[in-house]
């Protein structure tokens, strides 16, 4: 069974409505996801996190609310709300929550 996809275009929403903190979680929500890229909401609590990967295509991380630390090929960034990180292509990244924080993915497919 296929689930429905929620149009949230021509709304004024805040992003940091669209997830919920759950303890010991991560949790993700989709808002687009098109050929030229996709936009994902997440809720992180207090020490989770995304484990070294790369991904083939840039990603911008905009830290929505708390704090978290993002590693990009061994470099440690820490960020707060408002802050926003460019990951490259292909280059290692992890993503760890300090405390539980909220953070908006973008990824460009190109």
């Amino acid at each position: 069974m296929s689930e429905a996809k929620e149009n949230l275009a021509e709304q004024v929403i805040d992003p940091r409505d669209l997830v919920a903190y759950q303890p010991g979680s991560i949790v993700s929500r989709m808002l687009v996801y098109t050929k030229a890229g996709t936009i994902t909401v997440f809720a992180f609590d207090a020490g989770e996190g995304l484990s070294e990967h790369t991904a083939p295509y840039d990603a911008v991380l905009q830290v929505l609310d708390g704090e978290t630390l993002v590693t990009i090929a061994d470099r440690e960034y820490p960020m707060k709300a408002g802050d926003l990180i460019i990951m490259p292509a292909k280059i290692p990244h992890a993503v760890h929550a300090v405390t539980r924080f909220k953070m908006m993915l973008t990824m460009i497919h190109a």
